[in-house]
């Protein structure tokens, strides 16, 4: 991708134009450039817009958990001296997001989440693609898509590779059990940040009714659906995403 990575102690990162900072959290097998549309629009918006690389399979194993990735993305906000940020997650990178906010209000101006885990248990654990032949891996990794075209053969090649990497594999079942025990059903109703929620109507991985409980159980919530699209809007309809986003920080004068 175009965005240049910038490493700086643990952290590395994508930092992308001037003014208020939005912070994207990628998911499990999420790729930086996973949200192009989204670091390519809002810095044109007056957004900085930062990307850190979450340290999914750089943590020992009884710290790889949703908690430690919360606590991680803490000193980045620290290291980096942000104020009222916007958060915006996918899938795990939502969960984070939501545990985030949590645990520090103070810090959270907004938060954005989409396909995001932390009440579907089996947002993660459910039919995780095993070792196996290639075309199984890719009717998997096809299957977090509407249309099975978004996942490319550099995706698939990538998800095959940590399946067939028992270190990842053993941290992503780490994973996966993390957000299990870290389900925020009972958080979330005492949650007052402003939060936009963006889903896919065809969802196969946290499916539309997760979207609908994530409404009625956050307090200061909209619900935007994108037709046609599944586990990752940003991805999938990018411009329809940041057409959306877009709207929704412009009301609330974010």
């Amino acid at each position: 991708m175009e965005e240049k990575l910038t490493k700086e102690g643990k952290y590395r990162y994508i930092e992308v134009g001037e003014g208020a900072p939005i912070i994207i959290l990628h998911g499990l097998m999420g790729g930086l450039s996973n949200f192009h549309g989204v670091t390519d629009h809002f810095p044109k918006k007056g957004y900085k817009v930062l990307v850190p690389e979450l340290p999914i399979y750089d943590m020992p194993l009884l710290k790889t958990n949703v908690k430690q990735f919360a606590k991680f993305l803490d000193g980045f906000i620290q290291f980096k001296g942000l104020k009222e940020v916007i958060l915006l997650g996918n899938s795990l990178g939502g969960h984070i997001g939501l545990l985030y906010t949590k645990l520090y209000p103070e810090r959270i101006k907004a938060l954005v989440i989409t396909g995001s885990s932390g009440l579907y248990e089996s947002a993660m654990g459910d039919g995780y693609p095993r070792r196996g032949d290639y075309e199984f891996i890719k009717k998997k990794a096809q299957n977090v898509f509407y249309d099975p075209k978004v996942a490319t053969k550099e995706i698939v090649d990538e998800v095959f590779a940590t399946v067939n990497d028992r270190n990842k594999i053993v941290k992503t079942l780490a994973i996966a059990k993390s957000a299990i025990r870290h389900n925020m059903a009972k958080d979330l109703p005492k949650m007052h940040t402003p939060t936009c929620i963006i889903w896919g109507e065809d969802d196969n991985v946290t499916p539309p009714n997760v979207a609908k409980e994530f409404h009625e159980l956050l307090p200061d919530s909209e619900l935007f659906w994108i037709k046609k699209c599944g586990h990752a809007p940003m991805m999938e309809h990018p411009e329809e995403f940041n057409k959306i986003l877009d709207a929704w920080l412009e009301k609330r004068d974010f």
